[in-house]
């Protein structure tokens, strides 16, 4: 089965040697969004950097022909587990019922310094 990258200049670019997105098969993988604009600036607060994160993993899912109701599984990363109420409720408005399946992970860092990163597994 071949792998295609998917890219959309809605999200940041890659921080490295990655895809913002593969899709195998009926599946589309995509990497890890920090809650960065487009032109990669963090904004200070964990709900505005949450909000960004969910909107760059949209774009993307957009970007593979898919939606945001098709995402079958999420992993949250935060730096502090203290922000996972705040970042729930902005997950809340991402997110139709029944939701995605997830994980939430506490991380003692990410790039660039952020506070929360998002990851998802969607069907195309």
């Amino acid at each position: 089965m071949l792998k295609q990258p998917v890219h959309t200049d809605k999200a940041p670019a890659a921080l490295g040697p990655y895809s913002q997105g593969v899709i195998c098969g009926d599946l589309l993988f995509v990497s890890g969004q920090l809650g960065a604009d487009e032109e990669g600036n963090l904004p200070d607060s964990v709900t505005e950097q949450a909000e960004w994160s969910l909107r760059n993993l949209s774009s993307i899912v957009q970007a593979a022909g898919s939606s945001m109701e098709k995402v079958v599984k999420c992993q949250v990363f935060l730096t502090d587990m203290g922000d996972f109420a705040a970042v729930n409720q902005v997950y809340a408005q991402f997110f139709p019922v029944p939701c995605p399946a997830r994980s939430c992970i506490q991380v003692c860092a990410l790039p660039k310094g952020a506070k929360v990163e998002i990851e998802a597994i969607a069907q195309i």
